[in-house]
């Protein structure tokens, strides 16, 4: 069985960074793709950021271009979300996927496991 956790949210003020991090266990990690969402409150879950099994090739929402940067670490079966200059629209809960359906894979019902999500509160 696949779990993922998060691990790294928190309060911060507006143009402070955060690293968000999620372990992967019970499955081949190193052949997964991974991806990054967010839910804000009242708001559907939306894409943050994927990267491909080998990490030749990465994705991310335009809302985060230039701020954010998705990365992985196979030997720890551990993918992270780099997130500098936060702004109060990127508070939201924070969930990390693995194992797309297909690619890209832009949208939350295109990947197969999930973790439970870490809050990232960001004051203005």
């Amino acid at each position: 069985q696949v779990q993922l956790a998060e691990s790294g949210g928190g309060l911060v003020s507006a143009a402070e960074s955060l690293r968000l991090s999620c372990v992967v266990s019970g499955g081949l990690f190193s052949m997964y793709a991974l991806a990054w969402f967010r839910q804000a409150p009242g708001k559907e879950r939306e894409f943050v950021a994927s990267i491909s099994w080998s990490a030749e090739t990465t994705y991310y929402a335009d809302s985060v271009k230039g701020r954010f940067a998705i990365s992985r670490d196979n030997a720890k079966n551990s993918h992270y979300l780099q997130m500098n200059s936060l702004r109060p629209e990127d508070t939201a809960i924070y969930f990390c996927a693995a194992h797309p359906k297909r690619w890209p894979a832009p949208n939350d019902y295109d990947w197969d496991y999930w973790g439970q999500g870490t809050q990232v509160t960001v004051s203005s």
